[in-house]
């Protein structure tokens, strides 16, 4: 089943789902980077995935077609982290720009422009708090 995304998504505040184990995190984004996805995935799965793809045996060939699709509505790769888009909004001197991950367990994470698996910012979750970070330039 396909969905539709709200294109008024992300235009206001976002509700939070924090507490227990469980916190969130802002990260602030430098206005060039308005509409890019980023992924957020435990802290060493983007260095998994490479391992695992380098002992790939380049000799090996696929014989069969695939009767599914690796991508999803974005036509990025499917991976099933969940992604979120830099959006602006509005705040007190001007636009913000910002990527909101609402609900995110504790524990460290690495995030990741999709599509694509380089690391470009890791964080530390805290449950029942707000992490916030800058995007480096």
């Amino acid at each position: 089943m396909a969905t539709t995304e709200n294109p008024d998504a992300g235009q206001g505040p976002v509700l939070l789902d924090i507490g227990g184990d469980v916190g969130a995190l802002v990260v602030t984004m430098p206005p060039s980077t308005e509409d890019l996805e980023v992924e957020i995935r435990p802290a060493g799965t983007s260095a998994e995935r490479l391992a695992s793809s380098n002992e790939h045996d380049p000799i090996h060939t696929h014989e069969h077609e695939h009767e599914h699709s690796h991508e999803h509505e974005h036509g990025h790769p499917a991976s099933g982290f969940p992604h979120v888009g830099v959006v602006a909004r509005p705040a007190a001197g001007g636009m913000h720009y910002s990527l909101v991950y609402p609900s995110v367990v504790a524990g460290s994470y690495e995030l990741c422009p999709i599509p694509g698996d380089r690391v470009v910012l890791t964080a530390t979750i805290v449950g029942g708090e707000v992490t916030e970070v800058e995007w480096p330039v």
